[in-house]
């Protein structure tokens, strides 16, 4: 009798933590069910957590998490944006033409663009650009480059270079963006 108790309470104490955890989408672990010949096998996966001795790295780890949050979205619409404009311009065959459209979609995405990049920090633009370079596996001077020409794209570089920016930034995950490569694929499976 003793036993049923303690293995209902133990089933009890992992379960529904777990449970109210994939409801709420956070949690330090997540649990999984595969079925083999016939039996269910719980996969669980736990997260790494990550303890700082000083509250200060604490508080830059969550706020690169914010960060992410916040541009990750917009650098997966910058590739969506990216191809839909190499299709416009490969459709146009007069090099002229190509121009007159490559400075048309600039003023678009311009437009459209602004007022979302004029309210982020110069930190959460630099994290912007690795993004973007993970997503299209180009920096944003070589895209505004091949869109527009080394003149343009050397006035963007020097107009971001007064911000404290560059657009000449890559993403290094195996080097010094690992943790930003973490946090990209804790937020891709959901677990952010």
């Amino acid at each position: 009798m003793k036993s049923r108790v303690v293995i209902l309470l133990l089933l009890i104490a992992f379960v529904v933590p777990s449970v109210s955890a994939q409801r709420r989408g956070r949690g330090f672990y997540r649990q999984e069910w595969s079925v083999e010949n016939g039996d269910s096998i719980p996969m669980v996966h736990i997260l790494p957590i990550r303890k700082y001795a000083r509250k200060p790295d604490m508080r830059r780890y969550q706020r690169l998490i914010r960060q992410v949050k916040k541009c990750y979205p917009l650098a997966k619409q910058a590739r969506a944006e990216m191809e839909r404009m190499e299709r416009q311009l490969l459709a146009v065959k007069d090099k002229k033409e190509q121009e007159k459209l490559a400075k048309q979609l600039q003023k678009q995405l311009i437009k459209q663009y602004t007022p979302v990049i004029l309210k982020m920090t110069i930190s959460e633009g630099k994290v912007l650009l690795k993004l973007i370079d993970r997503e299209t596996e180009q920096t944003a001077y070589q895209i505004i480059k091949d869109f527009r020409g080394g003149f343009v794209a050397g006035f963007w570089q020097m107009f971001a270079k007064m911000f404290g920016n560059n657009l000449k930034l890559d993403y290094q995950p195996e080097k010094r963006d690992k943790l930003l490569e973490q946090i990209v694929t804790y937020y891709e499976m959901g677990w952010l």
